[in-house]
């Protein structure tokens, strides 16, 4: 009698599960809803505040809004967002930790390596897909609401690369907060680590005094990730739009790896 010989469960249906897992757990559906709801919601208020006070604003705040279009139509709307892309980062993989889940996930597929390939593959593919969908939602929304004083077009220089960019950063995060959340393994510790870390401690470097502190603050994980969706840079910056992203992404790849080294050593 033949032996009945399984197939070894590998990456690709690691993908199926995660994905199902994604999709069906609540917190996962309506942290995108708010997401887009707040964000796109918040700055139409913004920009329809703003144009609506415009005749009486003055020169200089109406000729910076001129400048910097992008700030209201794309660098608000992402302010907003990724305060629930981080939460929800942490939680793809927190969450099963509160719940014990984890130990039925590592029953089902021992090897680690390919458990957390596959969260990481599925949670960057959505947010990279809501990411765009949101900056280009709330381009085509804020630029008609700011249409009557403020023209702004993709074909504009830097505006398709910042609407671009805005997906992406937000994708870069969402990988940096589920890093924060493997790494500490508790849902509200990683949150608080990682709102600190973005809202507090990054804004804060901005005091440093002298070169050194413009290059910390410069080189801070999201201060350096949130050039990709700035048009103009002025002249005494010390990173391109690139690359800040790519310091972004070279921490995002450090947490990243130390999470990974951690999945496999520790116990579940």
């Amino acid at each position: 009698m033949t032996d009945l010989v399984l197939p070894r469960a590998g990456l690709p249906g690691m993908l199926r599960s995660e994905w199902t897992k994604l999709r069906t757990v609540r917190s996962t559906v309506w942290s995108i809803v708010a997401m887009a709801g707040i964000a796109l919601g918040l700055m139409s208020v913004i920009a329809w505040a703003v144009m609506n006070q415009w005749n009486t604003a003055d020169p200089g705040s109406q000729s910076y809004l001129r400048e910097h279009p992008i700030e209201i139509v794309i660098a608000r709307p992402v302010f907003i967002a990724q305060l629930v892309i981080a939460v929800l980062g942490v939680m793809v993989i927190s969450a099963e930790y509160t719940t014990g889940m984890i130990r039925s996930t590592l029953q089902g597929q021992p090897r680690r390596m390919t458990v957390l390939a596959a969260k990481i593959l599925v949670f960057a593919a959505l947010m990279l897909a809501v990411g765009e969908l949101l900056s280009f939602a709330a381009f085509f929304l804020g630029r008609a609401i700011i249409a009557d004083h403020i023209p702004v077009e993709l074909s504009d220089p830097g505006v398709t690369r910042s609407v671009v960019g805005a997906g992406l950063y937000m994708a870069m995060l969402g990988l940096f907060s589920l890093a924060f959340g493997a790494i500490i393994r508790h849902t509200a510790g990683a949150i608080t680590a990682v709102l600190g870390l973005i809202l507090i401690v990054s804004q804060l470097t901005e005091l440093l005094p002298g070169n050194w502190g413009a290059h910390i603050h410069a080189w801070m994980p999201t201060n350096a990730g949130q050039r990709i969706f700035e048009p103009t840079l002025p002249p005494d910056a010390l990173l391109t739009q690139w690359q800040g992203f790519a310091v972004f992404s070279g921490w995002t790849v450090l947490l990243l790896a130390v999470a990974a080294y951690l999945f496999k050593t520790r116990d579940a």
